[in-house]
């Protein structure tokens, strides 16, 4: 079963987001999280939600298309809807998957979807190197994914913990924890983040995690810990 895509529908015609969105209903693997044309409140879900996916209108009153991509740009994925097609070109700078020019048939959008799926399943073939890049001190930091013991939230930073190193980053936890293997991540607090791996022991509200260390699960997280151990 292909996994569910949480995407976004922004655009400021009625017509063209209920069009939009329509199509999307008859694609199962897809959830709509927001369709509208409210550019603030679609900024509102993208700061709290993991969206994987934009379908996104260039001709916008609040913000354009463009400045908005601009906003979010190398952390979301779009899909334009534009009757211009002379932007074509410019959009591409961006993580835009497929350019889809008005009006839009259910075919084409089909296609797009298919799309973004392909451009994903390379994605993560490429990244199955099990590392990523941290930006650290005016450096990139490779690491070893399986090397991490456990990351801590420190309000606008976080600090990587490793068995030899704590690399502290410019970044939140929202969006790394967007950048790791899901199944191998779980967020037990608003300032922790541990691979399933490294536990050692599950004891009332804590985790021992195999370096000794203990971290609080935090109370929105317990039924979502709760859930994982009844899968084992």
């Amino acid at each position: 079963m292909k996994k569910k895509i949480n995407c976004i529908i922004l655009d400021d015609e009625p017509f063209a987001v209920k069009l939009i969105a329509d199509y999307a209903s008859k694609i199962p693997q897809l959830n709509v999280l927001y369709a509208d044309s409210d550019v603030f409140k679609a900024i509102e879900v993208l700061n709290t939600e993991v969206v994987d996916l934009i379908f996104l209108d260039l001709q916008m009153p609040q913000l354009t298309g463009i400045e908005l991509m601009q906003l979010f740009n190398q952390k979301h994925n779009f899909i334009i809807t534009s009757a211009y097609p002379e932007y074509a070109l410019d959009v591409y700078q961006f993580n835009v998957i497929d350019f889809l020019l008005k009006p839009v048939v259910f075919n084409r959008f089909y296609q797009s979807v298919e799309k973004y799926n392909r451009w994903q399943e390379t994605f993560q073939n490429v990244e199955t190197d099990n590392f990523l890049f941290v930006k650290a001190d005016r450096k990139h930091y490779k690491i070893v994914i399986d090397s991490i013991l456990y990351i801590e939230g420190l309000k606008d930073y976080i600090r990587i913990h490793t068995a030899t190193e704590k690399i502290i980053v410019l970044e939140n936890m929202k969006d790394i924890l967007e950048q790791l293997p899901k199944n191998q991540f779980v967020r037990i607090h608003r300032s922790y983040i541990i691979p399933f791996n490294k536990i050692k022991v599950i004891e009332g509200n804590q985790i021992q995690m195999i370096n000794g260390e203990y971290l609080a699960i935090g109370e929105t997280y317990r039924k979502l810990i709760g859930e994982w151990l009844d899968q084992k």
